[in-house]
């Protein structure tokens, strides 16, 4: 029993994969060139070089998920999760970011790999974009700096 100064350690909820689904997202994102996996909040998550683009849900904070969640563009979320509520749900956290969580046994490999690659394609286009603003923003602040317009 915890005590005044100690505090209960937080048991973690069971995994519900027997491997399978995890391996299924393993194998779309390790065929994405340029993708790195993780531990992220105690999950497998799977990067683009600089950003997360895919995230493993195996019953995280026992939420009875055994999922894959993606950023989609604007208006994708709540088309799918209207048009398959048992497939698609709106994730806690990155569910307010556009993210949508994808219960790996109801959805096929086919959709699976366009819906990561999709995702992929999403977080790379805005980190293109976000370097190309960051590289323009400091050429300007040299050119100033050095007295050059």
């Amino acid at each position: 029993m915890p005590t005044k100064h100690t505090q209960a350690k937080a048991v973690a909820p069971p995994k519900l994969d027997d491997g399978m689904q995890l391996e299924r997202v393993r194998k779309i994102c390790g065929s994405i060139p340029g993708t790195a996996e993780k531990i992220s909040h105690g999950e497998p998550t799977f990067f683009t070089p600089k950003r997360v683009f895919a995230m493993f849900d195996d019953n995280h904070h026992g939420d009875g998920h055994v999922a894959v969640l993606v950023p989609a563009g604007p208006g994708v979320q709540a088309a799918l999760i209207e048009e398959e509520p048992d497939t698609y749900f709106r994730p806690p956290y990155v569910g307010v970011a556009g993210w949508i969580g994808v219960e790996l046994s109801r959805i096929d490999d086919g959709r699976l790999s366009a819906l990561i690659r999709e995702a992929f394609r999403l977080v790379s286009t805005t980190t293109s974009r976000v370097s190309k603003s960051a590289a323009r923003r400091r050429n300007s602040a040299a050119k100033r700096k050095s007295g050059f317009r």
